[in-house]
């Protein structure tokens, strides 16, 4: 609510002005009510004013009193009004609790009591009161006005008191008010002695009937109101609500604790925020609560949600049989955040099941290690429910572990994870779980002092993290993290079951991929030295071709062996293949660094430069092909020397054929193969198919 209506001091329970509002629409009907508010200037509307939960002020009472008395035409408006308080006008709850009392004489006792549950602005008191009499002081509290109107409103309530009993209404003696000037309003009321023998009328039980129906209605819808709800703050709200109806008080707390494991929840109403969060504590925590605060679990056989508690101003407080009717909303409140978790948990599960099978089916379509492990680390905060996740691969060489890949919200903090190398002589952590390959729960005040500082920087207080394992084969980490007082409260449980079974498909989908990586490998590389083959040479050549700026020139060089047959047939095969092994390394050591060795088949290799500044420097790259040569090989204990035919071709801007620039080179190097003493030239290769130019 905004406006005047957010402001609105809580000070006339709408029991008050529910009552008057259905006395103005039987006797004139809605338009009467319509006109009612109009002269009463209210910010609220008439539904709104007849919940029983609805407090509003002082001033808004008195101005709706008159503008009721004004639009009916009927001084007499407001001693009607308050004259059919108990048989229309209150709650089923509170005609139980006045009949229980066992008496008129008991109820006016009560009185001072009762009060509260209607305003708070004024108070009672009972200066004498007999088995047929009784003598009551009213009097508003220090800052309001008092009203005429007010005054007989409480009278036309209070003589009726008898009739709850099926006696006729109190004679009621109004001798002094404050409108005259007295300190107080003072009500002399005498009633009919209860008879004693013949029994009661027959209509005599007829408001306790009614309000029983009416309260099992009202329970029943409550009921049902409360399991429809779909969440947990509608729930509670829902629970204050029903609650504010059935039990009159300017406050009310209702504090449960979080079915997800965060802080506590808190719905109120009437109370400045300062005293709701202070009670909440003390609710919670079982402590004493004063007089004035009426409270009861919020319970069901499985478990304690929480305490609900109407509160009253001090020195007020509730009725002696409240508490048990409190306890019933409290009942129902519990079983439907019974079912409401039930159904979250049910949705979770539906929900984990279904991301479960959309991370089998994306690591069914990764086809490397870094996209396994991107998918897994997106996967993770779905499954496990964590805020952050990453996935870390076991570097053997190094000894390390390094981040594959990360999910957190703050960018920083993937910026660190991805920057961090973590080295198992340092974390003791580490080697606990390459020795014994269990799950790790991380936290900065125990770790080792480098995770204790990593975790900090990345604000992290509970971590999870579980060795990913092919078999007994050590292949990396999956974490699952969360920052302060956003971790389950058990992190053994579910969670770790969850992050384990991620960690299984993992290091399945890890395995398949490196195989995957092998099988590539093998069919794009050459086996006996390593090398690209001809079809992943021709493929990388393809796309430099496709990327060269117009001012720039990408060279090819074909090289053939000489004098390998004669290798081969004098020493074997197996010398034949340690020389093309040789070959291939001294080949890798004589390029530039983002040149490429390609081994086309038996003693044909080439070179791919991608990127020359001119066509001639070219030139200086065959000159080192060739001077790798100059040097005999040594094989089997000899010493052999092997010559290589160099052709090289240059292919000059954008666009060209792959194969014609290597076709081209591979003709260059037959010109050379002719033992001419000079350098091989620079060949032109042939106008490609798409009229393009090599030169």
């Amino acid at each position: 609510m905004s406006g005047p209506a957010a402001t609105e001091a809580r000070e006339t329970s709408g029991a008050t002005t529910g009552l008057l509002l259905n006395h103005v629409r039987r006797q004139g009907g809605d338009d009467a009510v319509a006109e009612v508010l109009r002269r009463a200037g209210v910010p609220f509307t008439a539904g709104e004013l007849e919940l029983p939960s609805r407090w509003t002020s002082y001033d808004t009472r008195i101005r709706l009193f008159t503008a009721a008395t004004e639009v009916l035409g009927d001084s007499r408006t407001m001693f009607r009004v308050g004259s059919e308080a108990l048989g229309l006008g209150l709650t089923p709850a509170l005609v139980l609790l006045v009949r229980a009392m066992g008496s008129p004489r008991q109820v006016y006792r009560q009185l001072p009591r009762a009060v509260a549950k209607f305003s708070t602005t004024s108070t009672m008191r009972v200066l004498q009161a007999g088995a047929t009499h009784a003598t009551l002081s009213y009097r508003l509290r220090e800052g309001y006005r008092h009203s005429r109107l007010d005054c007989e409103y409480a009278q036309g309530l209070i003589g009726m008191v008898p009739t709850i009993f099926g006696l006729p209404p109190a004679e009621l003696l109004h001798t002094e008010c404050e409108s005259d000037g007295h300190p107080v309003c003072i009500y002399h009321l005498t009633w009919e002695r209860r008879r004693r023998l013949g029994g009661r009328r027959r209509d005599d039980d007829a408001p306790e009937l009614l309000a029983l129906r009416e309260q099992l209605r009202i329970l029943q819808s409550a009921a049902a109101d409360l399991v429809a709800s779909e969440d947990v703050d509608t729930v509670l709200q829902r629970i204050v609500e029903k609650a504010a109806e059935a039990v009159l008080a300017p406050g009310w707390v209702l504090a449960v604790d979080d079915p997800a494991g965060g802080p506590a929840l808190v719905h109120s109403a009437g109370l400045p925020q300062q005293q709701v969060r202070a009670l909440a504590a003390d609710l919670l925590a079982g402590a004493q609560t004063g007089p004035n605060v009426v409270s009861v679990d919020v319970a069901s056989a499985r478990r304690v949600h929480g305490r609900l508690a109407a509160v009253y101003r001090p020195g007020d407080g509730g009725l002696g049989h409240e508490r048990g009717m409190l306890g019933a909303y409290a009942g129902y409140a519990a079983a439907a955040l019974d079912l409401l978790m039930a159904l979250e948990t049910s949705r979770q599960e539906a929900h984990r099941a279904g991301a479960l099978l959309t991370l089998a089916h994306e690591l069914a379509g990764a086809t490397d290690a870094d996209d396994v492990c991107a998918v897994v680390a997106e996967a993770l905060p779905r499954v496990v429910g964590c805020d952050s996740a990453a996935v870390l691969l076991w570097d053997p060489a190094e000894g390390a572990l390094r981040t594959a890949a990360s999910v957190d919200p703050t960018e920083d903090n993937r910026r660190i994870m991805h920057a961090t190398s973590m080295r198992a002589e340092e974390i003791p952590e580490l080697v606990g779980m390459l020795t014994d390959r269990e799950p790790r729960f991380l936290r900065p005040e125990s770790s080792s002092p480098l995770l204790s500082q990593l975790l900090e920087a990345l604000q992290l207080t509970d971590v999870v993290a579980v060795p990913v394992l092919a078999g007994r084969t050590f292949l990396g980490v999956a974490t699952a993290s969360w920052p302060a007082g956003r971790a389950p409260a058990v992190l053994a449980g579910d969670v770790l079951h969850r992050l384990r079974g991620i960690g299984d498909q993992a290091a399945t989908a890890l395995q398949r991929a490196r195989l995957l990586e092998t099988v590539r490998h093998q069919a794009t590389h050459d086996a006996l030295t390593g090398l690209p083959n001809r079809v992943l040479f021709l493929d990388r050549l393809g796309e430099v071709l496709a990327g060269t700026a117009p001012e720039q020139h990408v060279g090819v060089l074909f090289c053939d062996l000489d004098r390998f047959k004669a290798v081969n047939d004098s020493l074997g095969h197996a010398a034949g293949d340690e020389l093309l092994r040789q070959v291939a390394a001294r080949l890798r050591a004589a390029i530039r660094p983002g040149d490429l060795v390609g081994r086309l088949s038996g003693d044909e290799f080439a070179v791919l430069l991608p990127a020359l500044a001119r066509p001639e420097d070219a030139g200086r790259v065959v000159d080192r092909v060739l001077g790798c040569f100059h040097q005999p090989f040594r094989l089997e204990g000899n010493s052999i020397a092997v010559g290589n035919s160099v052709g090289a071709a240059v292919h000059s801007g954008p666009g060209g054929s792959a194969d014609a620039l290597l076709r081209a080179a591979d003709a260059e190097m037959y010109r050379h193969k002719k033992r001419t003493p000079f350098p091989p030239r620079l060949a032109s290769s042939p106008r490609d198919p798409e009229g393009g130019h090599e030169s």
